[in-house]
């Protein structure tokens, strides 16, 4: 083959990509139908100037063009471990693991569920073994969707339906090539009824095989690019082999599937590269990769539209009934999945609610592409399958694409609008003519403004005003005329703007180099779901979202797992030191959206839905606050690490801007601009690294605040502190259950708890403990605790605790003084004898007051509270503190509750006011378990 006409054919490709794109723009057609048609046009017309007897002068180009290399190897192990690979790094993982279920579903059950429709319907009729039809059936079975997700992001489709869609691309290739390897086997070992169950039962294998082999090599990948962090370009190289090395590990070595495998080792680079890389180096990779996969998304299509012409070369008549059956099949499983199965899914909550207009759209937009034609070009070049497979296969699989890429993809445009999914709904429409009559009222001032500063000429202004004037009163007339929007939807607008915002916020602290990629992806997809869920449900999705983000994760239970029964600290130590500085960026995060309801909110939607974000916001704080004191507690003084870590990040940011400054003024030269550059580079990574958490010691230290343990030496708090069990609750988790049989004794930390016993609630906070009367007395607890806020408990087990009453008078004291203010009766000396339950309203402290410490209150059943309090502060009962005390012979000081770490559950349990504001008030470590 001719080196420069190669070179020149190759040149003429990427001329005619980088056309195709502003062509298909101007067309409103995929980009990727464009990209087909080109390269069909280009194959037919090799083939007509090699066979014409008009003229020879084309003939060498033409030759060109039909003698390229390529084959099936070539789609599957240049393209496609490209196109894969760069799709799992952009993907937010963390988003996908909440929808993994319907984006699993749409994948693989899809991809099984099209593979037997049409193996099915075609066996019959077509004359082929039942395993040949299966085989074409697993080809026409992937399809790509890159199309109608272009079109999803262009008429802003919610993003969870986006992403599913998104998901599914990248699994069912995968599912799709290992059933194709499964088929195939069987068609040319010649089995022409293969066993369907035996052969599913290799599926599995495939999948878990090429997950562990992707994961491995991700792994390996992370940590030689860590090891060459100083060479930018270095790492960008490691990162191109790896998904070609681990696609031939998976085929060729293990004999699991290497798409699977790439996709692993993608997904992995993804959760481990931001945190193991430079934030520069890290968007640099991501920057070549997506023009990697751009190039080679466009290639592949091309090139495998220049192989339409030779699979379609023997196509026959009856083939076109054939045809016209798979069509018809494949739509069919479609329809089935989209109509059929995520109705389902979203009766059962396992995936949101797809409307169907746009799941008609997903239908019409499932468009077959490069990796049908390539799966079907390897059958036609393996020589043990039989000839007449190989004709069917290809002509069924090209008919079957040239039908979706022709017929549906030029349509989709058309059919999306005519489903109405590219109008703007009515709630859209009003706020529209509402944002841009305030938004030409600020333009108005600021041209006028300018005006004045540069001394325009009056004749030219009042030109202009006028004629801006005029465009500035039809557009308030619009807003005027237009829709009624209700104070409902402007506050669920409000907040969606508002969390835009914040997501805005997230991003320029990452680009001021202030927080780490791993922990702003974690924070952007907290405010994706903060989004999602207010476009779902309004406020309470708002605030719904805004307490899961407080939350601790699976991941955070496993690692205080492994911490308390493995004495593993690092996974808990680094998930701790994560949410430290995730909260601390949060909390100055959040205090800087008020200014933003002031300035922008306001001005569209009117004081009263602004005070009422305001509000909303207040409220997230105070639950960032509540968990940040948590924290702050149990690790005091390492929140201050992190802040003097985040200001010294700001300092050498503000420091690169001044130099910055300084050279784009021409006031300093490049060479001294590099030279302090380089200089705060090496500042820079001195002030990186996370300071280091040491769980052990911040937990007796965590003891030693508990007034209980006051009298302790320091080697008995050590002791205790190994013995005590950490557990992290959310909100409204049930700590004990009535009924349950006492094992443990529960000491807060940090957080409150609510008690209900016998129609009552009470409410305990830092420093008490409860579960101690009845764990001593063998009897079934008769109350539920409930968490409130995000809590911290200590739990020590039966036999620890009373080993720990032998040894500790003042506990035994506590103990004594909580039986008897609730007139139980103890044995004297063992404390573990017979109790005698009395009237739980008798309910007394179980140590002294300390007034460091929140106090704890009676209160009422649900339907005989009186209002709540907007804030749901918990004020202390007049009359109640001084009767209980006097009880206890001393007067308790008045404390405000328990409001500080218990934020998020004032709505659920408020105060009673009224006639029984008077329930008595108790001092700290009051037993409450009933």
């Amino acid at each position: 083959m001719d080196v420069i006409l190669t070179v020149t054919l190759v040149a003429t490709l990427f001329l005619v990509m980088g056309l195709s794109e502003p062509l298909a723009g101007r067309l409103r057609i995929p980009y990727s139908v464009v990209l087909a048609v080109v390269g069909i046009v280009i194959g037919i017309a090799a083939v007509f100037f090699l066979q014409t007897p008009l003229t020879d002068a084309l003939n060498p180009v033409a030759q060109v063009i039909v003698n390229l290399p390529i084959t099936s190897q070539v789609f599957l192990y240049v393209f496609l471990p490209t196109l894969l690979f760069q799709v799992s790094l952009g993907l937010n993982l963390r988003r996908m693991m909440d929808d993994w279920v319907p984006i699993l579903t749409m994948a693989v059950v899809a991809v099984v569920v099209a593979t037997l429709a049409v193996g099915y319907a075609l066996a019959p009729i077509s004359g082929l073994p039942l395993a040949a039809c299966l085989l074409i059936g697993a080809i026409v079975s992937t399809t790509d969707p890159s199309a109608v997700v272009g079109i999803f992001r262009n008429i802003a489709a919610p993003q969870r339906l986006t992403r599913i869609v998104e998901g599914e691309s990248l699994l069912n290739d995968a599912a799709a090539i290992a059933l194709f390897g499964l088929f195939i086997s069987f068609v040319m070992r010649g089995v022409p009824d293969p066993d369907i169950g035996a052969a599913l039962l290799q599926f599995p294998w495939l999948i878990a095989g090429g997950l562990g082999a992707g994961w491995l090599m991700g792994r390996v990948a992370v940590s030689v690019m860590s090891l060459v962090g100083r060479y930018l370009l270095a790492q960008v190289s490691i990162s191109v082999a790896l998904p070609y090395l681990t696609y031939v590990l998976g085929e060729r070595v293990l004999g699991v599937s290497g798409v699977v495998a790439v996709v692993a080792a993608g997904m992995t680079l993804n959760l481990v590269g931001p945190a193991r890389l430079l934030p520069a180096a890290w968007n640099y990779l991501r920057e070549v990769w997506d023009l990697l996969a751009h190039w080679a998304g466009a290639l592949i299509f091309v090139l495998a539209a220049l192989l339409i012409p030779r699979l379609m070369g023997d196509v026959r008549l009856a083939d076109l009934g054939l045809l016209l059956v798979v069509i018809l099949a494949a739509v069919g499983a479609r329809v089935f999945m989209l109509f059929g199965v995520l109705p389902l899914l979203s009766f059962a909550r396992l995936s949101p609610q797809v409307q169907r207009p746009y799941r008609l759209a997903i239908l019409w937009g499932g468009l077959r592409g490069a990796v049908t034609l390539a799966l079907a070009l390897a059958v036609t070049e393996n020589l043990r399958v039989p000839a007449e497979v190989q004709r069917l296969v290809g002509i069924l699989a090209t008919g079957l694409t040239l039908f979706t890429l022709i017929a549906q993809g030029t349509t989709l445009r058309w059919v999306i609008s005519r489903l109405g999914l590219d109008r703007l709904s009515p709630l859209d429409a009003a706020l529209s003519h509402q944002v841009i009559a305030v938004a030409l009222q600020n333009v108005r001032e600021d041209v006028a403004e300018s005006a004045r500063d540069h001394a325009l000429s009056r004749e030219t202004v009042r030109s202009e005003a006028k004629r801006f004037g005029e465009r500035l009163d039809e557009a308030v007339r619009l807003a005027e005329a237009g829709t009624e929007i209700l104070d409902r939807d402007r506050i669920t607008l409000g907040l969606i703007a508002l969390a835009g915002r914040e997501r805005d916020l997230v991003l320029e602290a990452f680009l001021q180099q202030l927080v780490s990629q791993r922990l702003v992806e974690r924070m952007l997809s907290d405010v994706d779901r903060l989004i999602e869920a207010t476009r779902l449900e309004g406020r309470s999705g708002y605030r719904r979202a805004g307490r899961r983000a407080l939350g601790y994760g699976p991941g955070y239970r496993a690692a205080v797992a492994l911490h308390n029964r493995l004495r593993i600290a690092a996974p808990l130590a680094r998930l701790t030191a994560e949410r430290f500085e995730i909260l601390l960026n949060q909390r100055m995060i959040l205090r800087d959206l008020h200014a933003y309801i002031d300035t922008k909110i306001r001005r569209i939607h009117g004081r009263r839905v602004s005070d009422l974000l305001h509000e909303l916001l207040a409220r997230r704080e105070e639950g960032t606050e509540s968990a940040l004191a948590g924290l702050r507690l149990q690790y005091p003084g390492y929140a201050e690490e992190l802040e003097r870590q985040y200001l010294r990040r700001m300092a050498l940011r503000l420091e690169e801007r001044e130099y910055d400054v300084l050279r784009a003024d021409g006031l300093i030269g490049p060479e001294l601009h590099t030279t302090l550059r380089q200089q705060l580079a090496r500042a820079r990574g001195e002030v990186e690294p996370r300071p280091r958490l040491d769980l052990a010691v911040r937990k007796t230290e965590l003891v030693r605040q508990f007034p209980l343990f006051a009298d302790m030496d320091e080697a008995a708090r050590k002791r205790l502190a190994r013995a005590l069990t950490t557990v992290y609750a959310e909100p409204g988790e049930v700590i004990v259950r009535r009924g349950d049989t006492p094992r443990s004794v529960f000491f807060i930390a940090s957080g409150a708890v609510e008690v209900d016993t016998a129609g009552q609630k009470i409410r305990l906070g830092r420093g008490e403990m409860f579960g101690q009367l009845a764990m001593l007395g063998r009897q079934r607890r008769k109350g539920q605790v409930t968490v409130i806020s995000h809590s911290t408990l200590l739990s020590l087990d039966e036999t620890r605790f009373r080993r720990l009453l032998e040894r500790q008078p003042s506990l035994r004291q506590a103990v004594r003084d909580s039986a008897a203010r609730r007139g139980v009766r103890l044995v004297e000396g063992s404390l573990t004898g017979d109790l005698q339950p009395a009237p739980v309203a008798e309910a007394a402290a179980s140590a002294p007051a300390d007034p460091s410490l929140p106090r704890a209150e009676v209160r009422p059943a649900a339907d005989e509270r009186g209002p709540v309090p907007q804030r749901g502060i918990i004020e202390p009962r007049p009359g109640g503190a001084a009767e209980t005390d006097a009880a206890a012979g001393a007067q308790a000081p008045a404390r405000p509750g328990v409001e500080a770490a218990a934020s998020e559950g004032a709505e659920q349990a408020a105060p009673r006011q009224g006639k029984d504001a008077s329930a008595p008030v108790f001092p700290a470590s009051a037993d409450r378990d009933g």
